[in-house]
């Protein structure tokens, strides 16, 4: 199985702790459908304020199974990708998008099953002039985001996993996984989880 599969067994929460809360994207960007996911190599881009066209660019130029991945320098007034550009991507093998803006015609981006993350939804159209980069290092709240990256979406929320730490990622999403079973299984017997954690001594419960 390789890593791609791998971590998306695992839910962005899990993979995020299993981080040590590391690779957090900012909460607003929520996939446009609350049953999106997407898992995959980060291909990143930088535009300028109310401009698309290194959106174009990327979904034409990134590879089948990349997460074209977004930086709108901090203007969200503008609808940036819409439901031609998601069949263009879709067609193209692309995994999903996640944009640190917004995003229109999100019925049809929803009926095609293309999986989009955003900040909102935004009526109002961009222009196409093109300034900014590709497949270069990006910020997202914080957060560094290099070409290659993996990013993992579901409805909670996106992480960032720096390739570098993609093998303890998985085994430590593995772990994770199997403590909280074990959780699940002391909750099943009826067990509360002050007693689970050993916290019913320290409030006496």
């Amino acid at each position: 199985m390789d890593v791609i599969k791998q971590l998306g067994q695992f839910s962005a929460a899990t993979v995020h702790e299993a981080l040590g809360k590391y690779g957090n994207l900012p909460s607003a960007i929520k996939p446009i459908s609350s049953t999106m996911k997407v898992c995959g190599p980060a291909f990143t881009v930088k535009t300028m304020p109310g401009d698309n066209m290194l959106l174009h660019r990327a979904y034409a130029y990134a590879k089948p199974g990349d997460v074209i991945i977004a930086n709108c320098s901090g203007f969200y007034e503008a609808g940036y990708w819409g439901d031609l550009m998601s069949l263009g991507a879709k067609t193209k093998g692309i995994n999903g998008l996640v944009i640190d803006g917004c995003v229109r015609d999100a019925d049809d981006i929803e009926a095609m099953g293309f999986s989009v993350f955003s900040r909102g939804l935004c009526i109002l159209g961009t222009s196409n002039h093109g300034d900014g980069f590709l497949n270069e290092p990006i910020i997202i709240g914080g957060v560094l985001i290099n070409p290659g990256d993996i990013i993992i979406g579901d409805r909670d929320g996106v992480v960032v996993v720096p390739q570098n730490r993609i093998t303890e990622a998985i085994e430590k999403s593995v772990a994770r996984e199997a403590k909280e079973e074990n959780v699940r299984r002391q909750l099943r017997e009826g067990k509360t989880s002050l007693q689970i954690y050993g916290w019913d001594k320290q409030f006496g419960y």
